[in-house]
């Protein structure tokens, strides 16, 4: 196991690797937080061990002050795709090279229309209080998930966005428990031991000083299990992983988010391969 400072300098030069990329090469995409990792064409089809897979969902519509919002996903980027790309590629990143994982160096978007998602056993989702299924695409996601795929969930915050998660995780599964996860759970400590965590805030902290969005001031690590007791969905409530890993590169966001942020993804990625 390493230790605290030697995984700090170990990250931060992870993230000053992808600033350099960043400096030398033109083939970036703009998504409004700078450039992401450059991947060439070739890379994108490059066949590995593992791949860091995007859930591409519909999102519901949302009642503000008596009007409703809907935010779909076939016009526009919808919810589904906030820090796309570049969260995923400098997690991927970081991967690659911290471990001896043979990760595919670009994402993978996956979508619940069809068997496609059974080709990809690992899958991330953000903004997931937003989230919303039609009957064939919740049983595909149960039937996945039952047949051993893994579920992480980030970037929802408060108790309203729960619910609004809650409601669309039923769904899915709507008779499996929600359980608290304790520090000595082995998705902590697949390569890091993690019996140390606190709250990764969005890059709003830059600019307001708190780690907290809406009333969500405490993190929740949260799971469902499968039935032998491993984790299949795991929650990430009142964080935004996604957003430390985006933001890595970034002099104004503190390493110290970023670095655990990392180290919660690595831990999760190899969980999901080993249980």
């Amino acid at each position: 196991m390493k230790s605290a400072p030697r995984i700090a300098a170990v990250v931060s030069l992870v993230a000053l690797g992808v600033c350099i990329l960043a400096t030398q090469s033109r083939a970036f995409q703009w998504y409004g937080s700078g450039p992401s990792v450059p991947v060439t064409p070739a890379q994108g089809n490059v066949k590995a061990e593992f791949y860091w897979s995007r859930l591409r969902y519909d999102s519901a519509a949302v009642s503000f002050g008596g009007f409703g919002y809907g935010y779909g996903r076939r016009y526009g980027r919808g919810n589904w795709s906030r820090d796309y790309p570049k969260a995923d590629r400098q997690l991927l990143l970081a991967i690659r090279r911290l471990t001896r994982i043979d990760a595919r160096p670009t994402e993978q978007v996956v979508d619940l229309d069809n068997n496609a998602v059974f080709n990809y056993p690992f899958l991330y989702a953000v903004a997931v209080s937003n989230w919303t299924f039609t009957g064939p695409q919740a049983a595909r996601l149960r039937q996945y998930l039952l047949r051993g795929g893994f579920l992480m969930v980030d970037d929802f915050h408060g108790t309203e966005d729960w619910q609004r998660f809650v409601r669309g995780m039923r769904m899915v599964l709507p008779n499996r428990p929600i359980v608290d996860l304790d520090n000595d759970a082995p998705i902590f400590h697949t390569l890091y031991g993690l019996n140390y965590r606190f709250q990764v805030p969005g890059e709003q902290y830059v600019y307001t000083g708190r780690t907290y969005e809406k009333d969500g001031y405490v993190p929740k690590w949260r799971a469902i299990r499968a039935d032998d007791g491993s984790v299949m969905v795991a929650i990430c409530h009142n964080m935004h992983l996604g957003d430390a890993w985006e933001w890595a590169d970034s002099p104004e966001y503190p390493e110290r988010f970023s670095s655990l942020a990392f180290r919660v993804g690595i831990d999760y990625a190899l969980y999901a391969m080993t249980h």
